[in-house]
C-alpha cells in the first residue's frame, strides 16, 4: 500500500534566510535614510507604519511590496531604481533633480505628513451627508479667515499700543 505524500505546490522554495534582493533593499532603505538624518520611527510616521517594521524592512526580514516601495521612493526623494543599484551612492552619477531634500525639520512640518491632518481629512470623508460634510468645509475655511484677519490686525493694534505708552 503506498502512502500518499503531500507534495509541495511549485514556487518559491522554503528560504533559510532573507532574500539577498530583499537584503539589498532594505539596506538601500537604511542608507538614504540615515543621509536624510530621519530616524526609523519618523521614516515611519511619513508612510503609516511602526518603526518596528521599517527596522525589518531593512533587515531584508520583511518583503517590500511595490506600493509600499513606490511610498518609500517619494518620501525618500530617490527613483525606484535606487533600492535595487549596485553603484556606490557617493559616487553614483546625480539623478535628475539631485537628493536636494528639505532639513528633517521641513519634513516635520508638512502639515500633510502629520497624524493630525489625517486623521482630520478620515473624520471628514466619514461624514457620509455631503451637504454637511460641504457645510464642515465651509466652517473650517470661514475659520481660517477669522484667523487671518485677526493675525492682520495684531501688528496694528501692537503699534496703537506703542503710542499710548509714548503719551504718558
Amino acid at each position: 500500500m503506498e502512502t500518499s505524500r503531500t507534495t509541495r505546490r511549485p514556487g518559491r522554495p522554503k528560504a533559510e534566510g532573507p532574500n539577498p534582493i530583499d537584503v539589498q533593499v532594505g539596506a538601500r532603505v537604511r542608507l538614504r535614510r540615515n543621509m536624510l538624518g530621519l530616524s526609523q520611527e519618523k521614516l515611519g510616521e511619513a508612510i503609516g507604519l511602526t518603526f518596528q517594521q521599517v527596522q525589518k524592512y531593512e533587515r531584508g526580514a520583511n518583503r517590500i511590496g511595490a506600493s509600499r516601495l513606490h511610498e518609500l521612493s517619494r518620501v525618500l526623494d530617490v527613483p525606484v531604481s535606487f533600492f535595487f543599484d549596485d553603484t556606490d551612492p557617493v559616487r553614483a552619477p546625480a539623478i535628475p533633480g539631485g537628493f536636494a531634500e528639505p532639513p528633517a525639520e521641513a519634513f516635520e512640518s508638512d502639515p500633510l505628513r502629520k497624524r493630525e491632518t489625517i486623521e482630520l481629512v478620515e473624520a471628514y470623508l466619514s461624514v457620509e451627508d455631503t451637504a454637511v460634510r460641504r457645510r464642515l468645509l465651509e466652517l473650517a475655511k470661514a475659520l481660517a479667515a477669522e484667523g487671518d484677519r485677526t493675525a492682520e490686525k495684531q501688528p496694528a493694534r501692537a503699534a496703537k499700543r506703542g503710542r499710548r505708552q509714548d503719551r504718558t
